[in-house]
């Protein structure tokens, strides 16, 4: 009779995993884009570093999942490929204007250039965090903005690149809403593109299927074990859980909840109201112009 158990390399690496990915995630990955923009290497080099993300993103998922029927495709691959390229498309190219638009403001010069880059990034990250997350909350309050955000909530199960799968026009409004203060304190372009590569990271975590570790940090950072109950299919239920990269925001607009003993499937997420929303790319682009939509 063979023996069901995991071998010992098993045991040791999905434990070890668990705690080590988010750390590489976070912490090795930015460290190593803030590096090499403070050495003065190529702004474009950090797409290598995404690069990286989206590969561990996809292996981790695959040796600590957190349902292994969501590492299956669920007809909905090559739908996010094209969501995840126009939307990251789009994401660089407003990037790359930001500079442009702050050098034309009149009161430049107001960003601490003069702090340590790592210290300017994390500044922009609470900035930028707090104009996504009102929007986002915004979204599923006012029925016109949740025509677009309910691409996103379209999805039944969570998976790395459910994070940059969105409505270009709401991926818009929630850029123009965060990034605005930081044009107007005129960040500088190596910040800007590190904090690109930031967000991006941070919805490959977010919306991961990896089941790793958090510990305390999952109350103040917005990771997966908290954004699945946002993504929950019922109004209301679901209407938790708002932030981009930390649960500041929801603590303080009591939107915060949690509960570690909760499992979820693919029957807890979707949109609860409208069971038959479209699956295709060209479908979800013109959905929010049907009359069909959540009130």
């Amino acid at each position: 009779m063979h023996s069901t158990a995991p071998s010992p390399p098993t045991t040791i690496l999905r434990p070890l995993l668990r705690v080590v990915y988010p750390i590489f995630m976070l912490v090795v990955l930015n460290g190593v884009g803030v590096w090499l923009v403070a050495s003065g290497y190529p702004r474009h080099l950090l797409v290598l570093v995404l690069v990286v993300a989206i590969g561990a993103s996809f292996l981790v998922e695959r040796v600590i999942p957190y349902n292994e029927h969501w590492n299956q495709s669920h007809d909905d691959v090559g739908r996010d490929w094209t969501h995840f390229l126009v939307n990251e498309v789009a994401n660089v190219a407003s990037v790359s204007a930001l500079p442009l638009v702050a050098g034309l403001a009149p009161w430049g010069g107001l960003w601490p250039s003069g702090w340590p880059l790592a210290v300017q990034l994390g500044l922009a990250i609470l900035v930028l965090d707090f104009g996504v997350t009102i929007t986002h909350w915004a979204s599923h309050r006012i029925p016109l903005l949740w025509r677009f955000h309910a691409v996103h909530h379209s999805v039944k199960r969570h998976y790395g690149f459910n994070g940059l799968m969105k409505h270009p026009v709401h991926q818009a409004i929630e850029l123009t809403v965060g990034v605005a203060p930081l044009v107007v304190l005129g960040i500088p372009p190596g910040v800007a593109s590190l904090l690109a590569l930031a967000t991006a990271i941070q919805l490959l975590l977010q919306h991961s299927n990896a089941d790793y570790a958090t510990g305390p940090m999952g109350y103040v950072l917005a990771l997966n074990k908290g954004h699945r109950f946002h993504h929950q299919k019922w109004p209301g239920i679901g209407d938790v859980n708002f932030g981009l990269f930390t649960n500041l925001w929801d603590f303080l607009l009591g939107t915060w909840s949690f509960d570690e003993k909760r499992r979820f499937t693919s029957d807890d997420f979707g949109i609860g109201d409208e069971p038959d929303y479209p699956t295709g790319y060209w479908d979800q682009l013109t959905a929010p112009f049907r009359p069909k939509a959540r009130s």
